[in-house]
Formats: C-alpha cells, structure tokens, sequence
C-alpha cells in the first residue's frame, strides 16, 4: 500500500499548486491588474503564461494519482453512491480544467491578447469574472472531498 500512500501525497501536492495557483492569480493578480491599463494586462499574460505552463504538470498529476488510487482501492462504487457527490465533483473539475489548460486557453490566447489591448479594463474584469467562478468550484469541490473522504458526508 506505500503506493497508495505515494499517489495520495502527490495527489495532494499536485492539488496544493493547482488550486493554490488558481487561487493567487484569482485574488492577487487579477485585481492588481485591473485598473492598470495595458500594464496590467501584460503583467496578467506573463503570470499566465508561467503558470499554465506549470499546472501543464499538476493537473494531469492531480488525475493520474486520482485515478491511480481509484483503480487500486477499487473505488468504482463510489461513483455511483450519493455519499460519495464529491468523487465525481473531482473528475469534473479535473475535465474542466484539462480542457481549459490544453484546449480553450491556447484557442483563445490570442483572442484575450485582442482585446487587452484594445480594452484592458474590460478584458481583465472578464478574467476575473470567469476565474471567480472556476475558483468557486474548485473550492467548493476541495472543501467537499476533504470533507467527505473523512465521513462527513456518508449517510
């Protein structure tokens, strides 16, 4: 079972800098960045761009030692148990991401690019607007599966 142990703590690593990254460009960078014009969307892009390219590593890490825990506790049922909301909260968040990082954020990078600089302010408030969200679901679906995982949850 030390492998279990392993993809958990990875797991968790991965997690810590996904979400913790989500969270410091959601509430730091974001607002710094509005109201700073085209300064502050360039600054916006570099954070961005440094950080997509390190959560390019965390979340499939996140996934696979997800999945690797699934597959080896045999967990499947948990799937389809109310009890247990918060394990397919993960694997869609994980797919909304994963989408987001490798598929929407390269499609619409020069778009976003576009209208930065013809409408910083805007550009950015949209930004964040979208990040709020992605950030509110992420820490909702975090607080559920820590909560769950210690039997918070089970009926």
């Amino acid at each position: 079972m030390d492998d279990v142990a392993l993809a958990r703590a990875l797991h968790v690593l991965a997690l810590v800098h996904w979400i913790g990254g989500v969270s410091f460009v959601t509430l730091v960078i974001l607002p710094i960045a509005r109201g700073a014009g085209v300064e502050g969307a360039a600054l916006f892009a570099r954070v961005e761009r440094c950080f997509s390219s390190q959560v390019r590593i965390s979340i499939p890490l996140a996934g696979l030692a997800g999945f690797w825990m699934t597959w080896r506790l045999d967990l499947w049922d948990r799937f389809a148990s109310p009890s247990f909301w918060w394990m397919s909260a993960m694997v869609a968040l994980w797919l909304v991401f994963m989408a987001a990082v490798f598929i929407v954020e390269p499609l619409s990078k020069r778009r976003f690019e576009a209208a930065a600089r013809a409408a910083p302010d805007t550009a950015l408030a949209r930004a964040l607007r979208i990040h709020l969200v992605l950030l509110g679901v992420a820490a909702t679906t975090v607080f559920g599966a820590t909560a769950g995982a210690h039997g918070l949850f089970f009926l």
